[in-house]
C-alpha cells in the first residue's frame, strides 16, 4: 500500500468551503494565493482545491493581517521558516550519514 499525503495535507476542499470556514472572502483567498502565501492545486476543469493544512495557514494569515502586518512580511516570515526547516533537516541528514559511517548507535 502507498502512502500519499496525510488527510491534512490531501488538497479536496473547494474554495467555497474554505471561504465558509476562514470567514474569507474567495477575493481575498485568490488574492493571498497571489501573494504566494497559499498554494492549491488545480482539478482538471481548473477548480482550486485545498488542504486542511491551508485552511490553517489562511486563518494564520488572516489573523497576522488584523493585527497590521503586510503580504509581504509575512512571505518573508514564511520563506525564512521554510529555510530554518530545510536547514535542520539538513543537519539531521548529515549526523545520520556520519553516525552510519562511524556505527554511532543513538542512545535510547
Amino acid at each position: 500500500m502507498t502512502e500519499g499525503p496525510s488527510y491534512k495535507e490531501r488538497k479536496v476542499i473547494t474554495i467555497g468551503v474554505v471561504s465558509e470556514l476562514t470567514g474569507l472572502s474567495e477575493r481575498q483567498i485568490r488574492y493571498y494565493e497571489e501573494r504566494k502565501l497559499v498554494y492549491p492545486e488545480r482539478s482538471p476543469k481548473g477548480n482550486r482545491k485545498y488542504s486542511f493544512a491551508d485552511v490553517e495557514l489562511l486563518i494564520d494569515i488572516a489573523n497576522k493581517r488584523e493585527e497590521g502586518v503586510q503580504t509581504f512580511e509575512i512571505r518573508q516570515d514564511m520563506i525564512r521558516a521554510e529555510k530554518r526547516k530545510e536547514k535542520k533537516m539538513r543537519k539531521q541528514l548529515l549526523r545520520g550519514e556520519i553516525n552510519a559511517r562511524f556505527g554511532i548507535q543513538k542512545e535510547r
